[in-house]
């Protein structure tokens, strides 16, 4: 998953959301350096990210891309869930979208001192641009992938593949429904033994007004 769902799937702590985050940046073994919260969801990013590989939905739109898209497949299925995600963020969160941003934003601005280089940059640089409400806007989505492209070890020119997630759509929505059932109640699991708060998509209230279709 990528930064929007693994914030979303960290539930409603802060430093647990910046955690969240962090497992993009961090790596190796976890030795009580951060506060407890932050590594709780760093350990819950490895743990979505682990299960997400195995999760059917996700596998079965391998398929819709051609070579030579498939081998990103992961990476492009990842970056169009946070799309759903953000234009569907009505559906998973109490507040807009906007709203969150700014608060996490500034949540993570007052951790500055404890964000690895990567993840510095991303909290100067997400305010300014509106890295993450932007999702929800699919015209800029093209220009995401080829951004991430750009970084791989070998660049490619990834914003050509957002077609295949256009011509898919109801594919890729139904996936991403299915998937944020699944990862929900895994993050619902692990936040409820680490005794930390619950995002309202977590909860029981969301089970029971859960109504509509995912676009």
């Amino acid at each position: 998953m990528n930064y929007l769902a693994h914030l979303l799937l960290s539930g409603d702590d802060p430093d647990c959301q910046v955690g969240g985050l962090l497992g993009d940046f961090v790596k190796g073994p976890l030795r009580g350096e951060l506060p407890a919260p932050i590594e709780a969801g760093i350990r819950l990013h490895r743990a979505i990210d682990s299960q997400t590989t195995q999760i059917p939905a996700i596998r079965r739109l391998y398929p819709l891309f051609e070579r030579p898209w498939r081998r990103y497949a992961g990476i492009i299925i990842d970056i169009a869930f946070d799309h759903f995600l953000a234009k569907n963020w009505q559906h998973y969160h109490r507040l807009p979208l906007d709203h969150f941003c700014t608060d996490f934003y500034r949540h993570l601005a007052s951790q500055q001192v404890l964000l690895p280089p990567g993840a510095l940059l991303f909290s100067k640089r997400a305010p300014e641009i509106g890295w993450l409400e932007s999702y929800a806007d699919a015209t800029v989505m093209a220009t995401v992938l080829q951004r991430v492209g750009s970084r791989l070890s070998k660049p490619v020119e990834l914003g050509r593949s957002w077609q295949y997630v256009e011509v898919h759509q109801a594919c890729f929505a139904r996936a991403f429904a299915e998937t944020m059932t699944e990862l929900n109640r895994l993050a619902a699991c692990f936040l409820t033994r680490e005794n930390l708060p619950l995002s309202y998509a977590q909860s029981k209230d969301f089970e029971t007004a859960k109504k509509g279709k995912i676009a």
